[in-house]
């Protein structure tokens, strides 16, 4: 069986979903290649979904354990592992039976089976039966795979995965935590809240490598105020398993030290999965694209995981956007300027106990660019919101530019920081300056009214 379209993308996640939609909404024939036995892709089986749910029920939990503080009595607080995942499978189940309606509505084709390229625009998918298949232009949105270090003895210790613990049925009573990234820092928060004994080892000098290092710093002391052991700026020797236990080796400020647990996380990153046969240009593993989502070969595009430095779902979704509208250009050849991704506020959460998020580039990375900077920040325990919670660990910050005002970026560690992190998004999106933040009213008592302390400052310093 021969097959020819305008447009195939293979993987039909997040990514691979945004970029056949746009592409059939413009007129181009469109396919969906997909491989996975069940139809969702990443964030929705394996990824943002699953982990955010049960990250609601610990927060709840926690809220329960935590009540006698607000003068309320629940008795003695309990917990079933298997009711929250129980809620989990039902709640994904609900998602991705939708996305698979999306995918099968009848906009563009879906081929079930695995792709191998076979030539510049040709494919074969290795389904039921297999299909020979013919694009003018492609998409590859194969996303990332969970990868295994050459740690010694790590493989051999048989380390849960994030897929593993989200669908596990009960609690480890310890848990060793490889990686300080997002999956390592909210499968710890996770564990903790209904009370394994966690140990976070990070390689780098600080968790969430890359992000504002002071608020990565207030992050880890609020973790470690939850409960959760974590070494930074370390070196893994090993690993070794026995009985029932494993054991983590590694070196730490000069000394040689062994945590022993339950149970180990790998959670020390993902690596892109590449199609068989696809012949283009790599960057660190991934699909190598210009600002257009072009690869070596100019028809051939990426989107997602396989190729962003930020593996997240609304870069996803507009990268594959982005690529559709460009490719689409490109069948038709009707020319004219091409698009890019807008990824200016670079918008990223963690949905830990406290909670994390940040906008736009960190201090550090700003100043390094050269650009005069006013930095001012303000902490949850002195806003009147977030003491009637009794949520005051962590603190807003805003960075400026110290020439305009105009606001570059903000962090946030503390209560609903992934919602409060928005208010600044918009900000950035219209390019908004600490002074237009400062006079925008904000309702009394409210956590939002928290970001106006630090702009007033900026604003004044301006003004100056």
């Amino acid at each position: 069986m021969k097959k020819s379209y305008d447009f195939v993308v293979l993987g039909g996640g997040s990514a691979g979903y945004a970029g056949a939609r746009t592409a059939a909404s413009l007129g181009l024939r469109t396919a969906v290649v997909e491989g996975a036995e069940q139809l969702g892709g990443l964030c929705i089986l394996r990824g943002c979904m699953p982990s955010k749910t049960l990250l609601e029920s610990a927060a709840r939990y926690r809220a329960i354990r935590n009540a006698e503080e607000f003068g309320l009595s629940t008795g003695a607080a309990g917990f079933d592992i298997s009711k929250v995942i129980a809620r989990k499978r039902r709640l994904i189940g609900e998602f991705a039976s939708y996305r698979g309606g999306q995918l099968q509505d009848g906009r563009f084709d879906l081929l079930r089976g695995r792709a191998v390229l076979t030539g510049p625009h040709a494919m074969v998918v290795h389904g039921s039966p297999a299909v020979e298949v013919e694009a003018k232009a492609i998409l590859i949105a194969t996303g990332s795979v969970q990868s295994m270090p050459s740690i010694p003895g790590l493989a051999e210790s048989a380390p849960l995965t994030s897929d593993d613990l989200l669908d596990r049925e009960t609690i480890p009573n310890s848990l060793l935590v490889l990686g300080g990234g997002p999956v390592a820092l909210e499968m710890a928060s996770y564990a903790s809240a209904f009370g394994s004994r966690v140990t976070i080892i990070q390689r780098s000098p600080q968790i969430l490598r890359g992000s504002d290092r002071e608020a990565a710093e207030a992050l880890a002391d609020g973790l470690r105020a939850d409960g959760i052991q974590l070494y930074t700026g370390t070196e893994l020797v090993r690993v070794e398993r026995s009985a029932g236990v494993r054991r983590v080796v590694f070196r730490h400020d000069g000394a040689e030290m062994a945590v022993e647990a339950e149970e180990i996380l790998n959670a020390l990153g993902r690596h892109a999965q590449i199609p068989e046969g696809l012949s283009v240009d790599l960057a660190g593993g991934k699909v190598a694209v210009n600002a257009f989502q072009q690869s070596s070969l100019p028809h051939v595009f990426a989107a997602g995981d396989v190729c962003s430095s930020m593996e997240v779902v609304h870069v996803a979704i507009q990268q594959g956007e982005v690529a559709a509208k460009n490719a689409a250009r490109l069948v038709r050849g009707t020319g004219g300027p091409m698009e890019e991704p807008d990824s200016r506020p670079k918008v990223f959460a963690v949905f830990t106990e406290p909670g994390f998020a940040c906008a736009g580039d960190g201090e550090d990375e700003l100043r390094a660019q050269g650009i005069p900077l006013l930095s001012a920040k303000y902490p949850f325990d002195d806003h009147g919101k977030s003491l009637v919670m009794g949520a005051t660990h962590g603190f807003v910050k805003l960075l400026a530019d110290a020439r305009t005002g105009e606001i570059l970026g903000a962090s946030i560690i503390g209560p609903e920081a992934a919602e409060l992190i928005h208010e600044i998004v918009v900000a950035m999106r219209f390019r908004a300056t600490a002074a237009d933040l400062a006079s925008t009213p904000h309702y009394h008592p409210t956590l939002s009214e928290i970001w106006t302390y630090p702009a007033e400052e900026i604003a004044e310093s301006v003004c100056r």
